[in-house]
């Protein structure tokens, strides 16, 4: 692994004990990451707040700590 990458720190989720989540960040929610993506490009990220979140509670769903 080069010093580039990093690996995603898990969510501290209360009394549950921490879970790798079971993909990468970059393939992690692809619906909302589409969804996300297309909005900045169309609208830019001013306008696209709702997007952004989405896909970031999702990715926090599946572990990771963003």
């Amino acid at each position: 692994m080069s010093t580039a990458e990093e690996k995603p720190k898990l969510a501290p989720s209360g009394d549950e004990p921490e879970t790798k989540p079971k993909l990468r960040i970059c393939c992690a929610c692809p619906e909302t990451k589409k969804l996300r993506d297309n909005c900045m490009v169309e609208h830019g990220e001013d306008k696209c707040k709702e997007q952004i979140e989405a896909h970031l509670k999702c990715l926090r769903k599946a572990g990771f700590d963003v």
